[in-house]
């Protein structure tokens, strides 16, 4: 931390600093103004305005309703078993959780954008991810507003936008000005063009700066991951995680058994940090993927994105075995490459932010050598650096399940499709992380608790940074959660007096 004695100018004096301009951060800037008109509201951004966005930007856009608190409580309880959340958490959350669509609503009005029911990008109207514990009760229907992709980023900004709020983008938090004493929180230090700037807080600091999803090293020691790759920002590498360190806080949530949001499969582009996610709307089923032992190792078709890549162990939900099955390949025939784009277009950081183009017949990537391609089995596995033999005999057996309508793995007898038709094709698939949740430890109001149980005065926190989801994950509940932990941060900020 940095003493009010080190500060010798201050270069910008505000009410709320916000830092991060995600959706926590659109949130907590939108209902600080709203709620006072006067309040000197200041958001940082790490990335340029272009990059801007956060995880909300490149996520699915999924928004859960809930009309019914109770069931949602016992819902979130039952997912959070392992780590439960404090009672007077679900309490609160699920109550604000049940109020908060007229208010969304109200955001989509305001810009002129659509909100509607449903993903957005599927038929389905309520995504149901675990309804062994309840979700049928406690998910009234999913909601999103349009466009897709980054429909919902793209209005909250707007509201920011229309808003006397101040946004300073390519100018990332550094650390927090504090009494060494007493941890109250006066302002922060920032960098701008190379320069250490000190930015004065009157009434409060509010971190919303994301996760740690693209910092291997903090994925290696605090997941014990070898290697995996961001789905969403490539900014969000644990900036506020080390700065809550050191700011006093206590940690929760970083490991979440894996990661709440799931480990999906992914598919690198050669040019940017972030990777696609492979489709799991497949129309045609000639395909499989193998392992490192050049074996199949999973249900290839199963409807995982349905428990976001949770699978059902011994009782017990669990990350599906991409991660420790590395080097993956999925292999298949010249039907599927014709019939399929394989990846997803509603949502990622390619193709929401990027907006990299991927061919609907994939015919592209083959040409440019993305996608492997070959006349024979034998041939495409030495290309893949594996052993022909081995590969092969994989294939073959695939094969046989699908003449005799049994799968090994219980893949359904609609899916098990022959991998028959040359030519061949194989495509790297890595472990590909939505989010993290794991920051400071923080009550509903967004106040930050220190190792000590008390909180930090005048800081804050909300949204990924700290979330309060400790185990399996809910569609549509993290971009929620980050709106009302947004909400409860300014609030909680606004409250304060002035220091000065």
């Amino acid at each position: 931390m940095s003493s009010l004695a080190s500060v010798t100018q201050w270069h910008h004096e505000v009410d709320v600093l916000i830092c991060g301009f995600g959706m926590a951060g659109s949130s907590a800037a939108i209902d600080a103004i709203d709620a006072d008109p006067g309040a000197k509201v200041l958001i940082i951004e790490k990335m340029s305005e272009r990059y801007a966005g956060g995880n909300a930007r490149a996520s699915g856009q999924s928004l859960m309703i809930n009309k019914n608190p109770e069931a949602l409580k016992d819902y979130q309880r039952a997912m959070s078993a392992p780590n439960p959340i404090p009672e007077d958490m679900l309490d609160i959350w699920a109550t604000r959780m049940s109020q908060l669509e007229p208010w969304i609503q109200a955001r989509a009005e305001e810009v002129g954008a659509k909100f509607i029911k449903g993903t957005g990008f599927s038929e389905r109207e309520a995504v149901l991810e675990f309804p062994e514990f309840g979700a049928r009760e406690a998910v009234a229907y999913t909601s999103t507003i349009l466009p897709i992709p980054a429909g919902v980023w793209l209005a909250f900004k707007a509201n920011v936008d229309k808003r006397p709020v101040q946004v300073m983008y390519e100018t990332p938090l550094t650390d927090l000005i504090q009494d060494p004493d007493t941890l109250e929180v006066f302002g922060a230090v920032v960098e701008q063009n190379g320069q250490r700037v000190n930015i004065k807080a009157r009434r409060g600091v509010i971190i919303a700066v994301g996760g740690y999803e693209n910092n291997l090293d903090m994925q290696r020691n605090y997941c014990g991951y070898q290697d995996i790759y961001p789905l969403g920002t490539p900014g969000n590498t644990g900036d506020g995680i080390k700065i809550l360190q050191k700011a006093g806080a206590e940690l929760w949530h970083m490991r979440n058994s894996g990661q709440s949001g799931g480990i999906w499969p992914g598919i690198l582009h050669p040019d940017v940090k972030t990777v696609f996610m492979r489709n799991f709307f497949m129309q045609t089923f000639s395909w499989l993927e193998i392992c490192a032992d050049n074996q199949r190792f999973y249900n290839e078709t199963a409807e995982l994105q349905l428990t976001h890549y949770k699978e059902k162990k011994h009782g017990f939900f669990t990350d599906t075995p991409h991660i420790n099955a590395q080097p993956v390949h999925m292999i298949f025939d010249e039907v599927t490459r014709e019939n399929n784009c394989l990846v997803v277009k509603a949502f990622t950081w390619n193709i929401a932010t990027e907006e990299i183009e991927w061919s609907d017949d994939n015919s592209v990537e083959v040409e440019k050598g993305w996608i492997l391609k070959a006349n024979t089995i034998a041939e495409l596995a030495v290309k893949m650096g594996r052993d022909p033999v081995a590969v092969e005999a994989t294939v073959a057996k695939y094969n046989a399940d699908c003449a005799r309508g049994e799968d090994e793995f219980g893949r359904h007898p609609v899916t098990l499709q022959p991998i028959n038709q040359g030519p061949f094709y194989a495509l790297k698939i890595v472990p590909a992380v939505v989010c993290t949740s794991g920051g400071g430890k923080r009550n509903m109001e967004g106040e930050v608790i220190s190792t000590s149980g008390t909180t930090i005065p005048r800081l804050y926190e909300a949204g990924e940074c700290g979330s309060m989801f400790s185990h399996l994950y809910q569609n549509g509940c993290y971009l929620t959660e980050a709106m009302i932990s947004g909400r409860a941060a300014a609030k909680s900020a606004l409250a304060q007096k002035a220091w000065d």
